[in-house]
């Protein structure tokens, strides 16, 4: 069933008052359209015990500014987003976008890839980087920021470029835990999206940050990337959990919403649940359809016990 915006909006609260009400069993599988299915009666899938940060940048929301699409997103009812660099952002809009609708910036990139923390002769340039982007989650109340090890450079091999990465969050991890602004390190994959980049998958981005023993130094946990790059998503992601400081998600292939790809994200909802994980998982992925579908694909893959 399609779900129009104008009646999607004005029956969420109806479909939030309906979800104690209705066992998850019950709750209908998506459409064999490709569309997610509301409640029988056409109101909003309840959501879940999961929350939530839509990432605004591959969420268009139809364009515009970030604190339009934070606006947009409250609407849908998402607790949180994410986004990336900060730079050339309006950081007091979107401060204030955030205030007006109890939104919370989940996290954000502190710089793009480049400089790349794997090259020494970056970590001035990257310190004064994470200052100003440390500032900039104490404006909007972030508590987590990405942080990138960069591309492959010439002459090193895997295993120096992440030693140098180890060097450089050792020396930027007291920043951090002053501020109360947790590092994540994001390993990518370099088969679909990012060739060319220095770390890829969990164990050597576990092993970077047990070396670093930091508290406030921990992996964004890209599952969408970890699929591509390793699969055995709950296992790896037990093994290296003491090490996890975020949880973000796509679908594969396509990166899109859950419920569109090879990955059973009631699953991993599960396992990241039963491990302890209560903060915002970022949907990083773009959405299939429109918002409002993409948005009940991501509810109905929230339902287990």
């Amino acid at each position: 069933m399609s779900l129009d915006r104008r009646k999607f909006l004005s029956s969420a609260a109806l479909g939030a008052a309906a979800a104690a009400s209705i066992p998850a069993a019950s709750i209908p599988a998506l459409a064999n359209d490709d569309e997610a299915r509301s409640l029988g009666d056409g109101t909003p899938l309840p959501w879940g015990k999961t929350r939530f940060a839509v990432n605004i940048e591959m969420w268009g929301f139809g364009g515009g500014p970030a604190q339009n699409r934070i606006r947009e997103a409250a609407k849908l009812g998402y607790p949180a987003v994410e986004f990336w660099p900060w730079r050339g952002k309006d950081l007091e809009q979107i401060r204030i976008a955030c205030e007006e609708t109890g939104i919370e910036v989940a996290q954000f990139t502190a710089w793009p890839f480049s400089p790349g923390m794997n090259d020494p002769k970056n970590h001035d340039k990257i310190e004064k980087e994470i200052a100003a982007s440390i500032e900039t989650a104490q404006k909007l109340k972030a508590r987590k920021m990405t942080v990138i090890a960069g591309n492959d450079q010439p002459g090193m091999t895997q295993e120096q470029m992440h030693e140098n990465v180890i060097t450089g969050l050792k020396r930027f991890a007291p920043m951090a835990e002053e501020a109360g602004v947790m590092l994540i390190l994001e390993p990518m994959n370099i088969r679909v999206d990012h060739k060319g980049h220095c770390l890829y998958g969990s164990p050597e981005a576990v092993h970077i940050c047990r070396e670093v023993n930091s508290p406030m130094v921990k992996i964004n946990w890209d599952l969408y990337h970890m699929q591509i790059t390793e699969g055995d998503l709950c296992r790896r992601m037990r093994e290296g959990w003491d090490q996890v400081g975020y949880l973000q998600l796509a679908d594969n292939p396509g990166r899109r919403e859950p419920g569109t790809g090879e990955i059973d994200y009631s699953r991993v909802f599960k396992e990241a649940w039963d491990l302890g994980y209560r903060d915002y998982i970022g949907l990083e992925c773009s959405p299939s359809g429109n918002e409002i579908r993409a948005t009940e694909r991501v509810k109905a893959a929230d339902v287990w016990s």
